[in-house]
């Protein structure tokens, strides 16, 4: 099986595609095919970068054929604009993996440090510490929103 984790935003982007089930990595946590993070140019219109970030993902899909997507919640940020353009870059996200038929699990960010790390307000560096620990890597996954876009797919691994 393997898990597409996505850690949404309309800038930044990150995921990482976890197979299970045939060696590599810890037993029963797969191996890390492949993370990084999609960049979208701040001086794209929000529709652009929405655009942008539907053919990206669509196009990662299409290339691991993930059968689950683990998605991050909208967290809800002081800045209403903030929580709402996180909501957009979700939707889109959503539309991609139900395209494509994919099983859809989605995790608080609090859910997924506590499953990764034990402690839901982990900070960044812990989870990608945890990540490469879980994973047996050798470094964590940079940048940061990488490492997150793998701990969601990790979410979905230890908690299935």
């Amino acid at each position: 099986m393997r898990v597409l984790g996505v850690d949404p935003g309309t800038q930044i982007t990150g995921y990482g595609v976890i197979e299970t089930g045939n060696g590599g990595g810890t037993p029963g946590l797969g191996r890390l095919i492949e993370c990084g993070v999609f960049r979208f140019g701040r001086s794209n219109s929000l529709p652009q970068r929405l655009a942008e970030l539907h053919h990206a993902i669509a196009q990662l899909i299409k290339r691991h054929q993930p059968s689950v997507l683990a998605l991050e919640d909208a967290f809800y940020h002081k800045n209403v604009r903030t929580t709402l353009v996180l909501g957009h870059a979700r939707g889109v996200i959503l539309l991609a993996a139900q395209q494509e038929g994919l099983d859809i699990a989605q995790y608080a960010p609090a859910m997924i440090k506590k499953t990764v790390v034990g402690a839901g307000g982990a900070q960044k560096s812990q989870v990608g510490a945890m990540v490469a620990h879980l994973l047996r890597l050798k470094h964590a996954p940079k940048p940061a929103d990488a490492a997150d876009g793998v701990a969601a797919a990790l979410t979905y691994i230890l908690r299935s």
